[in-house]
């Protein structure tokens, strides 16, 4: 049986905390202390994207210190440690009418074993019950993460993305999520 250890300030209800696919996981909210590594394991989340989309023309593959601990002022984001390691992250916020997702990160020796898919249903449900849509983007060749969003629901959009992006949104139910 997995088991999952929620950290007391992850404002998580054992519901959402329920069924994470790694043994001995431990999910809590980032906090500053979170920074350095959060841009590590981001970094090499991204290599692979680069290599997959034939650019480094990514946001994520230039970002500083200082540029993360920005965001994590206005990006709620969760955390996934094991044994202390920190091996997936997502953040989300609020775009008006939208919960954008982004920086979906897994360690690259543990993807494959549904941490990634696990850390985007914990993002949706997190979705303020008043936002109308949740979009996120990735690679235009990054066919492993597109076909995990379609399958998750999520359907390509003519909205404007970044340059060899794409933009993935999916429509809520207001009764029935």
């Amino acid at each position: 049986m997995l088991r999952l250890r929620v950290s007391d300030d992850s404002g998580m209800s054992s519901s959402e905390s329920e069924g994470l696919p790694i043994d001995g996981g431990v999910l809590s909210r980032a906090s500053p202390d979170d920074a350095a590594e959060l841009l590590v394991l981001q970094r090499c989340c991204w290599v692979e994207e680069a290599l997959a989309n034939d650019t480094l023309d990514i946001a994520a593959l230039h970002e500083s210190l200082d540029d993360v601990r920005a965001w994590l002022d206005e990006w709620a984001t969760w955390c996934v440690r094991v044994a202390g390691r920190l091996v997936g992250a997502v953040r989300a916020r609020r775009e008006g009418s939208t919960w954008d997702i982004g920086r979906l990160m897994v360690a690259p020796d543990l993807a494959g074993q549904g941490l990634g898919g696990w850390l985007l249903r914990l993002a949706e449900a997190r979705a303020p019950e008043d936002v109308e849509s949740i979009t996120l983007f990735t690679g235009a060749r990054s066919t492993r993460n597109i076909a995990m969003y379609e399958r998750a629901g999520f359907r390509r959009s003519l909205a404007p993305a970044p340059p060899d992006a794409v933009r993935l949104e999916k429509r809520l139910d207001r009764h029935g999520r």
